[in-house]
Parts: C-alpha cells; sequence; structure tokens
C-alpha cells in the first residue's frame, strides 16, 4: 500500500505546506512542561503536539532517542504516538538515524517503514556503513511510496570535522547527495538531510547537488537558523526542503504551542 511521505509529498505542500514540528520529550522539554519525566509524562507531552500541529502542518517528526531512553515502555509509548498521527492525517518522519549492513538493515526496514506498530512515512538512516548498504530500506520505501532521508550535512556544530572531509574532489555531503539522486531516480524515495544552521556552500554542498531531492533541514528555531532565511539558505532547492522546528515550538509551554506553530508558518509566508 502506497501511503508514505514520498508519494503524498505534494499534496501535503499544498494543503498545508512543507513544515515539519518535531516531538521531542527529553527530560528538559518534559520538566519544562510540568510534566513528569517518565512515560506518561512522555505520552502526554507528545498528544499534545500532536494536537497543536494537526491542523497547522502536515509533517511530524517524532525523535527516537527520547522515546528509546525509556526501554520497552518507551517504545510502546511511541507506536502510540505514531499511530495516532498517522491516523489523524499527519506524515511521521521516524527520526531514528538508523545505519547498519545486510539482515540487519532489512530488520531496520521492516520495523520502521513496514507494516508493523512502529511503521512511519519516513526514516533518517546514516550512510556511514557504506551507502549500498542502505538498499532494504531503498527497496521497502519504493513499495511504500516512503521517503528514507541520508544524512549529508547535520547541523550539530563538530560535524565538520568529518563531513568537511573529501574524496577525489567532493566534498562527502556532495557524494551522499550523488548517491542518494542517483539511487532516488527522479522519485521521493531517497532524500537527504541537510541542517540549516550553515549555508550550502560552508556545508561543501550547492544548490544543484541537491536538485531532484527532498530535503529534510533540521536547525531551524532553537537552533539558530531562521525560516525566512530558508530560500537564502537553499536558493534553488528551496521548493523540495521540509523545514523542521522542535524545541522552540515548545519552548513558551504546552498551550502556546499553536501559537509558536502559527509564528513559524508565518516566517515561511503561508
Amino acid at each position: 500500500m502506497v501511503t508514505g511521505l514520498g508519494a503524498r509529498f505534494d499534496s501535503i505542500v499544498e494543503s498545508a505546506g512543507p513544515l515539519c514540528v518535531g516531538i521531542d520529550p527529553s527530560s528538559d522539554a518534559l520538566k519544562a512542561a510540568g510534566l513528569p519525566d517518565n512515560t506518561e509524562g512522555a505520552l502526554e507531552f507528545a498528544r499534545a503536539v500532536v494536537a497543536a500541529a494537526t491542523p497547522r502542518v502536515g509533517i511530524v517528526k517524532p525523535q527516537v532517542a527520547y522515546f528509546e531512553r525509556f526501554g520497552s515502555r518507551g517504545f510502546g509509548v511511541l507506536e502510540i504516538v505514531i499511530r495516532e498521527a498517522r491516523e489523524g492525517g499527519l506524515a511521521v518522519i521516524a527520526d531514528a538515524k538508523r545505519g547498519d549492513i545486510g539482515s540487519t538493515m532489512h530488520g531496520y526496514a521492516d520495523a520502521w517503514l513496514g507494516t508493523g506498530p512502529l511503521q512511519s512515512d519516513a526514516l533518517t538512516v546514516s550512510p556511514y556503513l557504506g551507502f549500498d548498504a542502505l538498499e532494504p530500506v531503498f527497496s521497502l520505501a519504493e513499495t511504500t511510496g516512503s521517503t528514507v532521508f541520508v544524512l549529508s550535512a547535520t547541523s550539530n556544530p563538530d560535524a565538520g570535522h568529518v563531513q568537511r572531509a573529501s574524496i577525489a574532489g567532493a566534498t562527502l555531503p556532495a557524494l551522499v547527495a550523488r548517491f542518494a539522486r542517483e539511487r532516488s531516480g527522479g522519485t521521493n524515495t531517497v532524500g537527504v538531510v541537510v541542517g540549516a544552521t550553515r549555508g550550502l556552500a560552508d556545508s561543501g554542498l550547492t544548490a544543484a547537488d541537491l536538485d531532484g531531492l527532498l530535503v529534510l533541514a533540521p536547525g531551524f528555531g532553537a537552533q539558530g537558523a531562521s525560516l525566512a532565511d530558508i530560500s537564502t539558505i537553499f536558493g534553488g532547492a528551496t521548493k523540495r526542503v521540509i523545514p523542521s522546528v522542535s524545541r522552540s515550538v515548545v519552548r513558551e509551554g504546552l498551550a502556546n504551542m499553536p501559537r509558536a506553530i502559527d509564528h513559524y508558518l508565518q516566517e515561511l509566508g503561508l
């Protein structure tokens, strides 16, 4: 059944715009919201984010680590959040950053893009065990109409120590983008993660490197990038960028999330 983000991207943008709202029930976020730092608090927090996001945007992105820290009960909460978000019409990007080889990657593919309780519409993955090793998730994404977002140039400040490396005259982020573009073949099956806290040139990329790719762009809001500058950052690639905001949406409390999301939509001109 074709239901994933890739298959729905154009209709999502047409109806709700490209903004993605993160679901990050960290210890600090739960404390700031006046919630207990346990699975009950995480579920209440996540449901509040989904409720605020549902009438305003088309995409949410749960950070898997903040659920995983609670063990099996945390994964149970994540299953509920993913199911309820998708039932409400939202596309879910599982920010799990998985990456492995062989049968292990088949397991990750089945877990996050298959028909199990964690089924999502997109998944973030790491290419550093080999791009071809990710083939199981790429293949399943084609079947489900989902998108696999491969880490290209991330938004964390110290990423450059590794990501500014070059091979045969091409930067590592540019190579990842090229591999993604070739594997996607003009579809939305494979996209890339490119942080918005630096200009493309500082990340070793050009807009042409991102041509035809969906781009998941963290770094807006709490990490310092402004949605008003999205065209300046991404140039000709902007129309296929999914900007993500997470911590800043809940910074002023759960009750103020709708206002915060509306503010970011206004910054995007929506």
